[in-house]
């Protein structure tokens, strides 16, 4: 089963500013949730990172790591990555658009499940996941911008 989700906001701060962050691996694994750990392997920008998945569901008794990549990139203003691991593959893509006070990010994401339960977790846990990221460039903006 296939779940698809797109959920957007916006920052008040310059695209510029936000790309940076947005587009930063690193950024992306420290801002979910259910990353335990993580590896960089690669040059930044062409990096590829293994997210360590601590998930909660029955089926799953030990971390799941996921193999992610970036497959497109058009700076300023658009990244997709992709993850494969056993128990699913998931697809990311973050647009942003300049907006009279800053930027306005949409964020898109396709998993695809292999085990049972995948699909279902991430439903349910998307708004927060998304809610993490977006406070995490904010704070991050906030602080450029201080400099």
């Amino acid at each position: 089963m296939t779940v698809e989700v797109e959920r957007a906001f916006d920052v008040e701060a310059p695209i510029d500013v936000v790309w940076p962050l947005l587009s930063d691996e690193e950024t992306r694994a420290e801002t979910i949730g259910v990353v335990d750990s993580y590896e960089v392997r690669g040059k930044s920008g062409h990096n590829n990172v293994i997210w360590n998945l601590s998930l909660p569901i029955p089926v799953i008794s030990s971390t799941v790591s996921v193999r992610t990549r970036d497959v497109e990139r058009d700076p300023p203003n658009y990244v997709k990555f992709a993850g494969t691991s056993k128990v699913m593959t998931v697809t990311g893509e973050h647009e942003l658009s300049e907006t009279e006070t800053g930027c306005h990010v949409v964020n898109r994401f396709v998993v695809d499940g292999k085990v049972p339960g995948i699909e279902s977790f991430f439903k349910r846990n998307i708004d927060t996941e998304i809610s993490n990221f977006e406070q995490a460039i904010q704070d991050s903006a906030a602080d450029v911008e201080e400099i």
